[in-house]
């Protein structure tokens, strides 16, 4: 599959370096068009219709989420590029949306243009773009939602929803405040990364929880949620988990 890129970035050497790393590594992009420009870039996409955009995050003129929210349809696979920026790193992660760390690493560009090709055949970037845009509106942390693939397709998940997410040989379980629990082939590790800058807790190994939900702590080492739950703390954990409580 040929996959028709575009490649937009203020600074020329980090355009000059993805466009050597891209035609090494990555044989099936076909780069048909490339800017340091955002407004030429904007303009660019929508001339030329890619299928995947490589976009940097941090640009004067215009951001790169500021370039996204000029499509009423941003129906093409995007792959952002930023240095250590935590809020553009989640936001994006949240979305289940490809994203680099620069300097851009060989193995993590290979992966992430595999994955984009998968995306391109499911079509699911217009939901997934849609909904970063409306995160990025979205001031309060718990109201924003989190993109799920599930095996029938994307399950979009505002955060407030989730009471605690359950760690199973590799998978996890999210128990939601209504309805039945979704099972995700990610791992707990990859939720406690996906939440961590909010209201939950990692109170075991294997549960994660949502802190606006506890009724009640036990003093053997238990807290009880929301639903009548009832999830062990590790006993590693309990002072921590205490005192996080009481700030």
């Amino acid at each position: 599959m040929t996959i028709k890129t575009i490649l937009i970035d203020d600074e020329r050497k980090a355009l000059a370096i993805l466009k050597n790393k891209l035609e090494r590594l990555c044989p099936n992009v076909q780069i048909i068009a490339e800017s340091q420009s955002p407004k030429e870039g904007i303009e660019l996409i929508k001339s030329l219709k890619p299928d995947l955009v490589f976009l940097d995050i941090a640009m004067p003129e215009l951001s790169g989420f500021d370039v996204l929210k000029q499509f009423e349809n941003p129906d093409f696979e995007i792959i952002f590029a930023t240095a250590f920026d935590n809020y553009a790193i989640e936001a994006i992660k949240h979305c289940a949306i490809g994203y680099l760390v620069k300097p851009i690493d060989n193995k993590d560009l290979v992966e992430a243009v595999a994955n984009a090709e998968n995306n391109i055949g499911d079509k699911s970037a217009l939901q997934k773009n849609k909904q970063l845009i409306e995160n990025l509106g979205v001031q309060t942390f718990q109201k924003k939602k989190i993109i799920i693939p599930s095996v029938e397709g994307l399950e979009f998940i505002k955060i407030e929803n989730i009471v605690h997410c359950e760690g199973e040989a590799g998978y996890t379980k999210i128990h939601l405040k209504e309805g039945r629990p979704l099972l995700s082939s990610n791992s707990i590790g990859h939720f406690n990364k996906l939440l961590e800058h909010s209201d939950f807790y990692l109170v075991h190994k294997s549960h994660l929880i949502n802190l606006s939900y506890i009724e009640k702590y036990l003093n053997e080492g238990y807290v009880i949620l929301t639903g009548n739950a009832k999830i062990p703390v590790s006993r590693n954990r309990r002072q921590e988990f205490l005192d996080q409580l009481k700030s």
